[in-house]
């Protein structure tokens, strides 16, 4: 996501904090020269992003459990456009997987495992979208061994 915002050195930060925390309507990256770039904002706005994820996430476990799944399916590829190569039993996969991960992730105020679930079926879409990819990856013996069990949680 591009964010259309001022950025600041995470240098004039650390000689100007006040007058860059007052530029917080504007600024929210700051540039780092060796390392990633840091994100800066204030607690209203995250708190306000939070409830936005939040009421996403239980709108589409109430979508999902209701009878709107064919409304589901249909505006999907609006919104991933990728998942048109993903076979229709692994798009609802991905709803149902979708509804559970945005919920948890909502509850938890952390978006990594949502980003990684969607880095992770649109990977999936990639390989469907080459089929020498995916001949090559799904013929015997090397290729596709079939599922695997879920793993074993110990304690």
């Amino acid at each position: 996501m591009t964010v259309a915002h001022e950025d600041v050195s995470f240098s004039e930060l650390l000689h100007h904090p006040a007058a860059t925390a007052r530029r917080l309507d504007s600024v929210r990256a700051l540039r780092r020269r060796d390392a990633g770039d840091l994100a800066l904002m204030r607690v209203d706005q995250l708190e306000q992003d939070t409830t936005v994820v939040d009421f996403t996430a239980r709108l589409l476990a109430g979508l999902v459990r209701t009878e709107n799944l064919t409304a589901l399916r249909q505006a999907l590829p609006e919104a991933l456009p990728w998942a048109t190569f993903l076979p229709q039993d692994d798009v609802d996969t991905l709803l149902a997987e979708l509804v559970h991960t945005t919920r948890g992730a909502a509850s938890l105020e952390n978006l990594a495992p949502l980003a990684i679930l969607l880095a992770q079926w649109r990977h999936s879409a990639e390989l469907y979208a080459d089929p020498a990819l995916l001949a090559i990856l799904t013929r015997e013996p090397d290729g596709d061994l079939g599922p695997l069990p879920m793993p074993q949680v110990t304690e």
